[in-house]
């Protein structure tokens, strides 16, 4: 990750990341709502989303430690070698991988078995989201003022998608809890790529490291980043809101609304046999 593209590929996965947790948490929301009482479950549209992610994940997880152990620089699975560790970063980033790894298994577990306890899908999120912040926690030691203040920063976004997730653990179906962590999720992706930007300009003058007004800047920024956060949130929630409430009949139950279409349809057949006989 020491060069731009390194923070770019990261953030970019978190961001989308992010998005896509925003749709799927307004489809799942729109449908409780629009469900009677006594209907219970998971839709089968949201397992398939459900599947989806949790393979993407794993996916993710796995290509991500293979490149950091195999590029050409990389550990290569070695930990200590010559009575010294071997680029430790490397195994920090897998370290990351793995968890994220751990948890779309058990997303994809917790949706394909039913005896898996409800919640374990967040839980292994958070664990994830904990792990990553920890371990960047110690990650910057020793670093320029700048650079270490940048990456701390980082920290807020991570350690709270980590709360929010374990709340959601006791605390299921909170539209405004699922929706704040998929804030959180954008807000580090986009906090990546300005990571990669303050620390590996692709133009213009490098940034001096120990200037304490780029500091205040770099604080404002994320400032900045996480109002930009929310207002995503906010405006693709509303999209896919009215978006569904078009393509459902104008937010009636689709179910609902075909079976009242069948019984019309029926009532109708029926009175033009009973025309037909007089």
């Amino acid at each position: 990750m020491a060069n731009f593209g390194g923070h770019a590929i990261p953030g970019s996965f978190f961001f989308l990341f992010g998005v896509w947790l925003t749709v799927k948490h307004i489809l799942h929301h729109y449908w409780r709502v629009h469900q009677p009482k006594r209907r219970q479950g998971t839709p089968p549209f949201l397992k398939k989303m459900h599947y989806f992610e949790g393979g993407l994940q794993i996916f993710a997880a796995f290509v991500g430690i293979m490149v950091e152990q195999f590029v050409p620089d990389g550990p290569h699975a070695r930990l200590v070698s010559g009575g010294s560790w071997v680029k430790l970063m490397n195994w920090q980033h897998c370290t990351m991988y793995l968890y994220f790894g751990i948890a779309g298994f058990a997303l994809v577990a917790s949706t394909a078995i039913k005896l898996v306890p409800v919640g374990v899908d967040r839980l292994t999120l958070s664990m994830a989201l904990f792990v990553e912040g920890f371990l960047f926690y110690y990650h910057v030691a020793m670093r320029p003022h700048l650079d270490a203040h940048i990456h701390t920063l980082l920290l807020v976004a991570v350690f709270g998608g980590a709360a929010c997730s374990m709340l959601e653990v006791f605390i299921r179906h909170n539209i405004v809890l699922e929706l704040l962590g998929a804030g959180l999720f954008i807000l580090q992706g986009t906090w990546f790529y300005q990571i990669g930007f303050v620390l590996y300009p692709l133009s213009g003058p490098q940034w001096e490291l120990e200037q304490h007004d780029n500091i205040m800047f770099v604080t404002m920024c994320f400032c900045w980043h996480l109002v930009s956060a929310v207002l995503l949130v906010t405006s693709t929630s509303c999209v896919v809101w009215f978006m569904l409430r078009r393509f459902s009949a104008n937010g009636r139950d689709i179910e609902i609304g075909m079976r009242n279409t069948s019984s019309a349809s029926s009532s109708q057949k029926s009175l033009l046999q009973e025309s037909e006989e007089d």
